[in-house]
């Protein structure tokens, strides 16, 4: 809303209607109180963290260093120090090439921000690389022992492993008595295949140009992968892990949870599409209502339903079913979707629809025809948010499934855990591993897909 100068009238506003005010004194001191606020915030709570360690009996896997923290600092110091003389050296290179005034605290504040974000970066990997290397280490545990006798700071406090203790056990385990017939390995073949001409096909297009060809060839080798995969996964069963272990079972919860989130991936899309659809151009008694409380069940957990659910499920003859896990999913699915779809489709012109029915199409023939083509992004990110969702849910899964040929990779990796004194660290890292790779695999393949999808319903026309 524009408002008048305090030296004009209401209605005789300047030209173009916008009249700039300088920001108060608290509005600019605003940022700065709330940054000593987290400063002394972030103090204090460190203050506590070591008073409370201090008289607390050191652990035996804990490499402590006296006053290390004394050390940390320091070599912060050091570091920005370095920075402040490398930004000082490059604002002169700068204005000497340039010709232009370069402001020092501006590169200075680059350089410490670049600093800052590569600490947040490493401590924020550094929980991968370590479940990563307890999946190699064969002394099933999550505790990298410190070598005290090592000279080096990285092996003496634990941070860095025993490269020697290392090998493939954990993942040996994972693949006992498994038995893979000659069809499947087959179809593993050729959806090798298939994922190498698509990768190569991508990597070509990368560092020269993309032409129609290499467009095919990743279309087919996809649609062949897929393809592959899901003959693989429906038609895979209990019978070929013949183990005696959890762990030897641990590709056929792989199985299970694939099985789960691609079918419940493919309901979201039928559901969550003409549900949006009808939302966004059909007028009926109750839509605004349905919106609303669509909006209102978002609100509560899932585990506030679990009874219903348990029960609905239980007396309609899907309990323990993967028939039932996949209804369950899918009726969660709808409300998000539902707003994300309809969202998307008021962003599509009406005149296309309305030409279409101009020509003689139906209702039904405009929602298909012109509609869907449309929302190819918005099905891929739909089935992707749907897919990894449920890939990584557990709560429902313990509840509704029973028996070790049902379970999913959650309720698998908690197995591994659950015991006091037998605890399978290693095996839980090695399986995590793996059932993370789908995840990867379909997040990286089609990350265009996900965080486009995500602002594609703020769009309008």
């Amino acid at each position: 809303m524009t408002t008048a100068p305090n030296n004009l009238p209401p209605g005789n506003l300047p030209p173009g209607g916008y009249v700039h005010r300088e920001p108060s004194a608290l509005r600019k001191a605003l940022p700065w109180i709330i940054g000593v606020i987290v400063l002394a915030l972030t103090g204090w709570l460190g203050y506590a963290l070591v008073d409370s360690l201090k008289d607390k009996q050191k652990s035996f896997s804990i490499y402590y260093v006296d006053r290390g923290w004394v050390r940390f600092l320091l070599f912060l110091l050091a570091a920005s120090g370095a920075l402040a003389l490398t930004s000082l050296l490059g604002q002169r290179i700068g204005m000497a090439r340039t010709g232009r005034r370069i402001s020092y605290a501006a590169v200075l504040g680059d350089q410490l921000t670049h600093l800052f974000l590569i600490l947040v970066v490493l401590i924020a990997i550094y929980p991968l690389f370590y479940v990563l290397i307890a999946a190699f280490d064969p002394r099933n545990s999550l505790f990298a022992f410190p070598d005290f006798g090592n000279p080096n700071i990285f092996y003496k406090t634990g941070l860095l492993p025993d490269l020697k203790q290392l090998n493939l056990e954990n993942f040996a385990k994972l693949f006992e008595g498994v038995t893979i017939p000659a069809w499947q390995l087959l179809l593993a073949v050729i959806g090798g295949a298939a994922l190498a001409a698509t990768l190569i096909s991508l990597i070509v297009s990368r560092v020269g140009r993309d032409t129609d060809a290499l467009a095919n060839v990743r279309a087919w080798g996809l649609r062949v992968l897929v393809a592959a995969l899901a003959v693989l996964v429906i038609f895979m069963g209990p019978a070929q892990f013949t183990g005696g272990s959890n762990e030897s079972k641990f590709l056929l919860s792989v199985r299970n949870t694939l099985l789960v989130s691609g079918l419940t991936g493919v309901l979201a899309i039928l559901l969550s599409t003409t549900a949006g659809y009808a939302m966004a151009r059909l007028r009926f008694p109750g839509r605004f209502q349905m919106l609303l409380f669509f909006i209102f069940i978002q609100m509560f957990p899932v585990f506030l339903a679990l009874v219903a659910v348990f029960k609905l499920l239980t007396d309609l003859g899907l309990g323990n079913t993967f028939a039932g896990l996949i209804l369950a999913y899918s009726g969660g699915a709808i409300a998000f979707n539902t707003w994300i779809f309809k969202g998307y489709v008021e962003s599509l012109p009406d005149s296309l629809e309305e030409a279409a029915m101009v020509d003689g199409a139906t209702r039904w023939q405009t929602f298909t025809r012109v509609v869907l083509p449309l929302s190819r992004g918005m099905l891929v990110f739909i089935f992707l948010n749907q897919f990894i969702g449920t890939y990584a849910e557990f709560i429902l899964a313990s509840i509704l499934m029973t028996g070790v040929e049902h379970w999913t990779v959650g309720v698998m990796l908690r197995s591994f855990t659950s015991g006091q004194f037998s605890t399978k660290w290693g095996v839980f890292a090695a399986a995590a591993t793996l059932g993370a790779l789908p995840i990867v695999a379909l997040f990286y393949g089609f990350q265009n897909f996900f965080v486009g999808g995500a602002v594609a319903g703020g769009v309008k026309e």
